[in-house]
Parts: C-alpha cells; structure tokens; sequence
C-alpha cells in the first residue's frame, strides 16, 4: 500500500481541518516545505498538497508553496484545492504538480473535468469523491449534493476515471479512525478503481487495516503531526 503524507495549506502556512471545518483550523507548521523535506527524508515519495484557501475561493490561491515544493524536494506531487478552470490546472502544472485532484469541477463542470481526462490523461487526473454520509460533497465540504457515492463512481470510470480519493468527511481529522467498511464496499463494487484512502487514520493499526482491506493507496496528515506516527515508524515500513 502506498503511503501517501498530507499537507493542507491555508495562507501559506500547514493546517489541519477537523470534518472540513474552516472554523476548526489547527496550524502545525509556518513552512510546509520543510515539512515536505521531512517527509522526503523519511523515504516518502509522494505527497498529496490541498489549497484549503483555494477550495474556499474556487481557484487556485497556494500556487508559490506548490511551487517551492516542487522545486525544493523531488516528492511526486498530487495537487487540489479550488481547480476550477483550464487555467488553474495550467498554473498547477506549470508550478510543478504532477498529478491534480480534481473534486468540485467533477460535480460543476463534469465536461471540463472529462476534458481534462482526455486531454492529460487518467494517471495525471484524479477524480476527488469526498462524501458526507453516502453523499458527494463539494467547494472545500461546504456544499452538499445528492449524488449517491458509488453510482457517481461508475459514471465517471465509465468516462475514463482510474484513480480516486475518497475522503469521508464525518471521520477527517478526529484521529478516531478510517472508514475502512465503506472502502471496502467500493473495492468490492469497482475492483479496477484505484482507490486512495483518506481520512480518519490514527495509528499504525489503522494503515494496517486498510491495507489488510486491499487498499493501494492511503492518505494521512494528522497522526503524523499530532506525533500518533512517527516518522521513524513510516521509514521501518517502507524498508
């Protein structure tokens, strides 16, 4: 299984949220990139970076710690957060982003969204499924749909989707957990999706579980800054 650090900006500084709330901001570090360089000299090799500031303003707004990320470490990149139009991918790209995830152009503009399957292809676009009790949530969690999550899933496989995130926001940043039954039930409805894990995790136990699920890839950011995971643990793992 993949291990895949988080770091979530809001002003140029790592947050955390917990359940998406804006209003329940924590901050750990006033320079993400040195979080990056730890995380690179742990033996990751990817990172998943969220423009918190962006996904609230519906365009990209952290493009400069993108950019000195990008050119401050060699970690693959996974970029979303506010990518809304041709020219915030442009931007995202151009300041070293590897990959994007992209959650509310998927729901707002699907044409856009498969524009860019098309156009950058399934390994470079990630489709974001963050869910609210079985429900698709957009605009940085603000806004609920009344897309059901694995209908919502097929569609967009059918239109060319290989990779998601899958985040359930009830369980994100309360460190109390991951919703391994619910990804479970998503392996067993679409075993050729890859399937990125996201929210919740706590421990070492949880990475475990979810791996132990089938899962390729998970996501995690607060047990690593509130010290659950150690760094050190990470580095045993990938050995």
């Amino acid at each position: 299984m993949e291990l895949i650090p988080a770091i979530d900006v809001i002003q140029g500084r790592c947050v955390r949220l917990s359940q998406g709330d804006y209003a329940r901001e924590k901050v750990y570090h006033e320079h993400p990139l040195e979080v990056a360089k730890a995380f690179e000299d742990a033996g990751l090799r990817r990172v998943h970076v969220v423009d918190l500031d962006g996904a609230k303003a519906r365009h990209i707004v952290n493009w400069k710690v993108l950019e000195q990320l990008s050119a401050g470490t060699s970690l693959t990149i996974d970029f979303g957060g506010g990518l809304k139009s041709d020219d915030d991918l442009r931007i995202a790209f151009e300041c070293g982003a590897s990959m994007v995830t992209g959650g509310s152009i998927a729901v707002h503009e699907p044409e856009v969204f498969c524009r860019w399957l098309q156009t950058y292809g399934s390994d470079r676009i990630i489709l974001g499924s963050d869910v609210r009790e079985g429900k698709i949530a957009v605009d940085g969690w603000q806004e609920e749909t009344d897309l059901e999550l694995l209908p919502y899933l097929k569609d967009y496989m059918q239109k060319g989707v290989r990779m998601t995130v899958c985040t359930d926001i009830s369980v994100d940043g309360m460190l109390q957990g991951p919703s391994v039954a619910l990804y479970r039930d998503i392996l067993q409805a679409l075993p050729d999706l890859f399937l990125i894990a996201s929210g919740g995790v706590s421990s070492l136990s949880d990475l475990e579980a979810l791996a132990q699920a089938g899962l390729p890839a998970v996501i995690f950011g607060k047990a690593l800054y509130e010290g659950r995971i150690k760094l050190s643990e990470i580095s045993r793992l990938l050995c």
